[in-house]
């Protein structure tokens, strides 16, 4: 009893599937430390909180962004806009990141 080949189109699908878990765990997670950072690097800057108020604050948000950005990857039509996506929001949450830190 041999195996039958697998069709490319079946292949593909799959490698698209494996492409977005990826990108659903390992990429939203990087984007979203890289949020909660910018984002508690900034808040005492904008607002004058304390550091363990703003700490606070983006641990706790950083669930939902997770959340978010996870479904995102799923929404999204292919898994190359998913990536994309992923790379222009953790170039914007770094660059923040960077000027709270510069300016801070």
């Amino acid at each position: 009893m041999s195996r039958q080949p697998v069709p490319v189109d079946v292949l593909r699908y799959r490698l698209s599937v494996l492409s977005r878990v990826v990108a659903a765990s390992v990429g939203a997670y990087a984007v979203t430390s890289l949020i909660s950072a910018a984002f508690a690097l900034a808040l005492p800057w904008v607002t004058g909180a304390s550091r363990a108020d703003a700490v606070m604050l983006a641990t706790m948000l950083s669930f939902a962004v997770y959340t978010m950005v996870a479904l995102w990857v799923f929404c999204v039509r292919t898994a190359l806009r998913a990536w994309i996506g992923l790379g222009c929001v953790a170039v914007a949450a770094g660059l923040v990141l960077l000027g709270a830190r510069v300016l801070g």
